[in-house]
């Protein structure tokens, strides 16, 4: 795979990458190897954002690490909680492992900006800190390969030790066949040898070989100039037409019902997801009633959006906000 052309980490002889089944492989190869040779500064923890993706913590716990919740997401704000968020990495003991979502926050929506990432890896290497990333929709939230590989490829230009969690997944479109990759930032080339070495003899022990039919096609897309272009212009009507959504709702919200209360988390917030800021009550009703379905706290798939249904959705949102539906 084309490492470069897709702007997770720079090629050099101090990376190392090996094939995985999906994100959800790469996270759990990430997580064994830790356990077997991160040099723990007390007992093996890691710490996750509250909220994040629910199988995050089955797949440290499997491994022996015990997940640790920093504040993440603030419900006053329906934002990032930034200050309790930079709290909770400082007062880590050194040399702690942090979970970062590289991009589009599942299952909020809420991103850092390039200004808070650069804070966050100050703190990160002032701690002495390793950031296992996960990158499960890279090009799904701006539309840009690039500009969503910005927070990985800024911690690595200032040497923050990480690796990185790579999915194909929901960006090509190959979700059943389960493509992934693990990229390790090692300090040099033999360190590099040696983690590919034990990371190869991880996977023999569990899976064997990774399946190749996904792995060949995305070697296809990222290697023929042609189809490369033609997939990043795939992924930027993919991602613009939920961007697109998302502004149609926050219209029909603001300006057309005039539903009571701030929504421009609808716009501000990034990706596949949006927390809606709704109570559990108002939920329960929408799905009720309307029949529109979402978890209970309030998420919705922007995904599942269109121009046929946005608005019977808004229209419900509204009425269930206001006590009518």
């Amino acid at each position: 795979m084309n490492l470069k052309d897709l702007g997770i980490l720079t090629p050099g002889p101090a990376r190392t990458s090996v094939q995985t089944i999906s994100g959800t492989g790469a996270n759990h190869s990430g997580a064994l190897f830790l356990s077997k040779f991160y040099q723990w500064n007390g007992p093996p923890t890691i710490y996750l954002s509250n909220p994040t993706w629910a199988n995050h913590h089955q797949i440290f716990k499997n491994v022996g690490i015990q997940p640790v919740e920093y504040p993440y997401y603030d419900p006053k704000t329906i934002g990032l909680d930034f200050s309790g968020m930079k709290e909770a990495i400082t007062n880590a003991v050194p040399r702690s492992v942090f979970l970062l979502h590289a991009c589009a926050h599942n299952p909020t929506g809420v991103d850092p900006t390039p200004e808070q990432w650069a804070e966050l890896a100050d703190l990160f290497l002032e701690k002495g800190h390793y950031a296992f990333f996960d990158c499960a929709y890279q090009g799904f939230a701006s539309g840009d390969l690039d500009k969503d590989a910005g927070a990985v490829r800024y911690f690595e230009t200032r040497g923050v030790p990480m690796l990185v969690c790579q999915s194909f997944a929901k960006n090509a479109g190959l979700y059943g066949e389960r493509v992934g990759a693990l990229h390790v930032l090692a300090a040099t080339k033999d360190e590099a040898d040696r983690v590919r070495s034990q990371l190869s003899i991880c996977q023999r022990s569990e899976i064997s070989n990774p399946p190749a039919y996904g792995a060949r096609l995305i070697n296809l897309l990222l290697n023929d100039e042609h189809l490369f272009e033609q997939w990043k212009e795939d992924i930027k009507t993919m991602a613009y037409r939920i961007i697109e959504m998302r502004k149609q709702l926050h219209h029909i919200l603001t300006n057309e019902l005039q539903t009571p209360g701030n929504w421009d988390h609808i716009i501000s917030q990034i990706g596949m997801f949006s927390f809606t800021g709704i109570t559990p009550a108002q939920a329960n009703a929408i799905i009720e009633k309307a029949h529109v379905y979402m978890t209970g706290n309030g998420r919705i798939s922007m995904a599942g959006l269109n121009s046929n249904n946005i608005r019977y959705f808004a229209e419900s949102l509204d009425k269930a906000v206001r006590g009518t539906l």
